[in-house]
């Protein structure tokens, strides 16, 4: 396994409480970065950090990303806990119901956009300025190969994603003058809990899509976000890095 310095940074992730989020987590503490993690869950919240040895490094805030008031509080919090935020890993996400547009509840619509995309805007909106000020950071924002592709029965989930990509390219654009990189992951379907939000027909689909012939695991997912937000990733930004098996067409 690959080890990059995170020592006298600050890093957030986001849904860090668990799949995902929690395997980045643990990859940043190994490199020594101080961590918050931000999750919805107080239970979730409170098992990982149990599980973590109450290690001083780490911190824990309960925060409904859709709601912006909530998102900077706790960023200015995290700071004041832990110090400037130098890292961010945006991994919270929900998967929505399967069904096709046609029939399709516009309440699920846009609890899924709201999580997913709104979310996402949220919590970069609330880091982006500290880094640009103190010149240095780094963005990884979890797409998903859906955005790219588009799952059947899955709009919702599909297009937030595809939205992801999007606001991370514009964003990354827009600090490309700073060394602060924005970037975005498009992985393949992981077995986290979010497949309890599935239909078995769904995942079924999913894993016959993907030449490797299995899921990608957490750990697959967070050795490559480890470069993504190390200070070795001086250059790239604004883009789009695959992690689906051989799936992807572009």
């Amino acid at each position: 396994m690959n080890t990059y310095d995170f020592k006298g940074q600050t890093a957030v992730v986001t849904g860090g409480a668990q799949g995902i989020g929690f395997a980045v987590v643990q990859r940043l503490l190994a490199g020594g970065a101080k961590v918050a993690l931000w999750d919805q869950s107080a239970d979730a919240l409170q098992s990982a950090k149990a599980s973590l040895d109450g290690r001083c490094e780490v911190a824990t805030f309960q925060v409904d990303i859709t709601d912006l008031t909530q998102v900077e509080a706790v960023a200015e919090a995290t700071g004041r806990t832990l110090g400037p935020i130098s890292v961010l890993v945006n991994s919270a996400g929900i998967a929505g119901a399967n069904a096709p547009v046609a029939s399709y509840a516009p309440d699920e619509w846009h609890k899924v956009i709201s999580v997913n995309l709104t979310g996402t805007f949220n919590v970069n909106r609330a880091v982006i300025s500290g880094m640009v000020a103190r010149n240095y950071g780094r963005i990884v924002n979890v797409a998903s190969i859906a955005g790219k592709e588009g799952n059947p029965n899955a709009a919702a989930y599909s297009a937030s994603k595809a939205g992801v990509i999007a606001l991370t390219k514009s964003l990354g654009k827009e600090v490309a003058g700073h060394d602060v990189a924005v970037n975005a992951i498009t992985p393949a379907a992981a077995k986290t809990k979010i497949f309890d939000q599935m239909s078995q027909q769904h995942i079924d689909y999913m894993l016959a899509k993907i030449p490797r012939g299995r899921f990608v695991t957490v750990e697959e997912i967070a050795s490559m976000v480890a470069w993504l937000v190390s200070a070795e990733n001086s250059f790239t930004t604004g883009a789009v890095f695959d992690l689906s098996g051989g799936r992807a067409t572009y």
